[in-house]
């Protein structure tokens, strides 16, 4: 399991699984935030805590921040899939580095293609530290 918070330590994330890759996207938005996301399904996964502001993207993404530090914590999906699961992904920038820094990183060009890029051996350690 991972944990993550924010800095001021209002909002926070709960990641049961460990993840198998790290998801570095290039959009407009994820470029400017510098995430690194783990993704999986509120409740299931994933559980978060804590009043945070969203800046909803579009129709499809809600970005969740901490309204005292900034901090970026999670994005959340504003429906549900057929399955009626909510997608969500954490920032793995705000759990500890030693226990990911080697997780794999994945590029995915979401400002272009809207696809995975191949993968060029970086782990989170060479884009983190």
């Amino acid at each position: 399991m991972l944990e993550g918070s924010c800095l001021c330590g209002a909002v926070r994330w709960h990641y049961d699984d460990f993840p198998e890759s790290a998801t570095a996207c290039n959009c407009s938005a994820c470029s400017r935030y510098g995430a690194l996301w783990a993704y999986g399904y509120e409740g299931e996964n994933i559980r978060v805590s804590g009043a945070t502001k969203a800046f909803v993207r579009g129709d499809s993404l809600g970005f969740h921040s901490c309204p005292e530090c900034g901090c970026l914590a999670y994005w959340r999906g504003l429906g549900v899939n057929q399955d009626g699961r909510r997608r969500i992904a954490v920032n793995l920038h705000l759990t500890e580095p030693g226990p990911i820094e080697s997780v794999p990183i994945r590029h995915f060009d979401g400002f272009d293609t809207w696809e995975d890029l191949p993968m060029d051996g970086r782990c989170v350690k060479d884009m983190w530290f």
